[in-house]
Formats: structure tokens, sequence, C-alpha cells
């Protein structure tokens, strides 16, 4: 599944875009599956509100975002639950977790719905970042570095063509990122999957094919 995004521009930051050079905001920018994209973002140029659109939570632009075929302004509710089961999965900057519900209830709504990974193989994720022994302590009481990484092993439970990060690792120390970066590694490449991660400051987590500035 390719990514077009054409002239794309937020109308919220429409003003303060128009005022600088950017990479991605009001070009053409292809990426082809496969490809790992690293975007730094400094604050306030609109990174959450790009993956956001590329998720399809956002439709305040101007220009048109394609996932292949598909037109992101055009499609409806049916048509973007579909891709998203299939092909786009994501780790949000918030989480975005059940906060009454466990670490394990949280990763369980969404193995059973897309059923691609096993219960035993979901839980080996969560002790392969050290949450052994949150399994069930529910989302609320964990501490922002636990939730992250909960957040992360749920993104990973579905079959996906590309996996969208808005600062996955903003709250995890050095330690834990290495293993957070090692498993979405090994899940990408499973999947032959794409990337595409947003972030304040540059990084080499990944092997990346291009780094653009938001």
């Amino acid at each position: 599944m390719r990514l077009s995004l054409e002239q794309v521009v937020p109308i919220p930051l429409r003003d303060k875009i128009n005022a600088y050079n950017s990479w991605v905001w009001n070009q053409k920018v292809t990426f082809n599956e496969g490809e790992h994209i690293f975007i730094q973002a400094p604050s306030g140029t609109g990174k959450t509100t790009l993956v956001h659109m590329l998720y399809g939570l956002r439709r305040d632009y101007t220009g048109m975002i394609h996932w292949s075929a598909y037109k992101m302004s055009d499609i409806d509710r049916e048509q973007l639950s579909q891709i998203r089961a299939s092909y786009i999965s994501v780790i949000f900057q918030d989480m975005r977790l059940f906060p009454e519900l466990t670490a394990y209830e949280n990763l369980e709504i969404k193995r059973s719905l897309t059923n691609v990974v096993q219960e035993h193989e979901a839980i080996k994720m969560l002790e392969r970042l050290g949450l052994k022994d949150k399994l069930n302590a529910r989302a609320a009481t964990l501490s922002y570095g636990e939730q992250q990484r909960v957040a992360i092993v749920r993104a990973l439970l579905q079959p996906f063509s590309w996996l969208l990060m808005d600062e996955p690792f903003s709250h995890l120390d050095n330690a834990n990122i290495q293993k957070a970066v090692a498993l979405i590694k090994e899940v990408v490449e499973m999947n032959r999957a794409g990337i595409i991660m947003a972030d304040l400051e540059d990084n080499n987590y990944f092997t990346y094919s291009r780094k653009l500035l938001l």
C-alpha cells in the first residue's frame, strides 16, 4: 500500500505552515510500501495532527491524502475501519488505553478482533517489555512508561502494511527503548511493513530510508 500526500495543509496550522519551508506540508510526497520514514517535527508543527490525518481521525485539511486508491477525505466509516484493520496500525502519543481495563484486557480487545496473534504470544510480548507482573493491573494504575509499553504491544497485535508511531518512546529509558525497538523491528519485518515515525528529535532507532522535516 502506497501513501501519497499532495499539497496537504492542516487548516488550523495554515498560517504558521506558510511561514516556513516544510518538507511534508504543502508538498507532493510519496511513501512506498516497506519504506522506513522518519519525520522530525519541532514542537507546534503538527506532528500529532499528521499522524491523526493519516489514520483518518482528522479531515480538517486541504489537499489530498491517498492510501493507494483510497482518498482519505472521501471514504466512509466502513472502508476506514477495513483499512485500519488490515493495513494501518498506530502507536498514539497519548496511548489511548482503556483506563479501567487491565493491561491484559487492553491487549485482548485488539487481539480478539484481529485474531492473527495467539494469546500466549501477546503475553510474551508484554513480558519482553518488562511487564510480566503488570498483566492484571488496571491501565489507570500504570506509570506512563508502562502504559506506553502496553500501547506498543497493542499496535503489534494486528496485520499491517504500515506502522504509524507518534513519539512512541517518550516515556521510556534507554534500556526499555532498546527492548521496544527490537520487538517492533521483528514484527515489522514479519509483516514486511513500512513505518512512519514522527518525533521531536532526530534518532537512529530504525534504519530509515528517508528523514524529512515536517
